[in-house]
């Protein structure tokens, strides 16, 4: 079982940065793609950025060029980097592990406005 679990949500106004991190309880994460997800109210979950083993990475269309995703295998953790934020990025972002994803954070709110 692997735990994951994000931090780093809040509320920021439109332009604004937010680094969001995701720590996960097992070895698995050094060899595992890594994913963020987000869910805003009333939509489908949508991939947000991925990044596999080597550190490939992609982005959703919506957010590339604004976000960027990395990982530290030392410290098991994934981190989402939101930089020029939007009040339609505001959602609950979810980290997963796994291609396709097995294991679920619980999610993290991220609210732009202003």
């Amino acid at each position: 079982q692997v735990q994951l679990v994000e931090s780093g949500g809040g509320l920021v106004q439109p332009g604004g940065s937010l680094r969001l991190s995701c720590a996960a309880s097992s070895i698995m994460f050094s060899f595992s793609p890594m994913h963020w997800f987000r869910q805003a109210p009333g939509k489908q979950r949508e991939l947000v950025a991925s990044i596999t083993r080597p550190d490939y990475t992609d982005y959703g269309d919506s957010v590339k060029g604004r976000f960027t995703i990395s990982r530290d295998n030392a410290k098991m953790t994934v981190y989402l980097q939101m930089n020029s934020l939007k009040p339609e990025d505001t959602a609950v972002y979810y980290c997963a592990l796994g291609t396709p994803p097995t294991y679920w954070g619980q999610g993290t709110q991220v609210t732009v406005s202003s």
